[in-house]
């Protein structure tokens, strides 16, 4: 394979792995700290893709529409936690699957009676419209903006997490949540900025997903379950296994797509080595995951 399409690819990689960050890294910090397993946290990526797509051309500038868009979906995150997902905590998870998955099909019909069934197409930013030259590779600028987007996330939470009190209550409220109320700390409160933390996370994913895919119904679903694998992979409730975990999910699906049907075509027909490459691409992820919980049942990096 031509190195220049390595290199190509091996960004993209790392794109997917930025994207797959922002929502996993919301989705386990509500797993870990609360133990709610919320199966609509793809629903807050759908419902940040479509605000931005509704908001630029009433803003008129693509970084406004987007802040507004991460905003709104973390005040919507609040609201469905009040509204629906409060009195599940105590309940078991069955119960929150079932609920969640509810949730899933009530935002998928609504977001199609309000914004119709059609995808919608996002164009990024005038800004970031064209290509950077790396080395003679020329890469859509959006995608760098993306990796950079993400990185900045990451640092944010560590320093939330690590050195903030506010991180440090996280932090007490997963380990021991009858303690932290018992020293007059309000876990409810802490347990709803947590949620919408997450929900504003998934939002800034699917508003940073838009001018790269399109903006349709169910959306939201499709990256859900490499999110989960993501989680899996990294350890439940550790923001470091998410980065870690999402960047291993994102290299080893883009290179698996890339380079398994070039490597089929060694020793067989073009037809069939699409198709076994593309077959055995979509079970890498799978395959990845199962060596690492062999190996490590709690995750690379388990929360402690």
């Amino acid at each position: 394979m031509d190195a220049l399409l390595l290199v190509e690819q091996g960004l993209n990689g790392l794109q997917l792995g930025v994207m797959l960050f922002l929502m996993a890294a919301g989705l386990t910090l509500v797993f870990g700290i609360m133990d709610l397993i919320n199966l609509a946290h793809g629903t807050f990526y759908m419902v940040g893709a479509y605000l931005t797509a509704a908001l630029v051309p009433v803003l008129g500038s693509f970084p406004l529409a987007l802040a507004a868009a991460v905003l709104l979906t973390a005040l919507l995150g609040l609201v469905v936690e009040a509204v629906a997902l409060r009195t599940l905590y105590r309940r078991d998870h069955l119960d929150q699957v079932l609920a969640t998955f509810g949730l899933i099909l009530f935002f998928n019909e609504l977001v199609k009676i309000v914004f119709g069934p059609v995808p919608i197409f996002l164009n990024p930013p005038a800004a970031l419209a064209g290509t950077v030259d790396l080395f003679g590779l020329k890469y859509p600028a959006f995608r760098l903006a993306i990796l950079a987007v993400g990185i900045a996330v990451a640092v944010f939470l560590w320093l939330l997490i690590a050195r903030t009190r506010v991180g440090m209550l996280i932090r007490a409220g997963a380990t021991n949540r009858e303690m932290v109320m018992a020293l007059g700390v309000d876990v409810r409160l802490l347990f709803s900025l947590v949620f919408a933390l997450g929900c504003g996370l998934a939002g800034l994913a699917g508003a940073m997903a838009g001018p790269v895919l399109a903006v349709q119904v169910g959306m939201g679903e499709q990256i859900l379950i490499l999110t989960f694998v993501v989680i899996v992979i990294g350890g439940i409730g550790s923001i470091r296994g998410a980065l870690a975990g999402a960047l291993l999910v994102g290299m080893v699906d883009t290179l698996g797509r890339a380079l398994l049907p070039a490597a089929f075509r060694l020793v067989m027909d073009a037809a069939n080595a699409s198709a076994a490459g593309a077959a055995l691409a979509s079970m890498a992820i799978y395959v990845l995951m199962a060596v690492v919980l062999a190996i490590r049942p709690k995750g690379l990096f388990p929360a402690h």
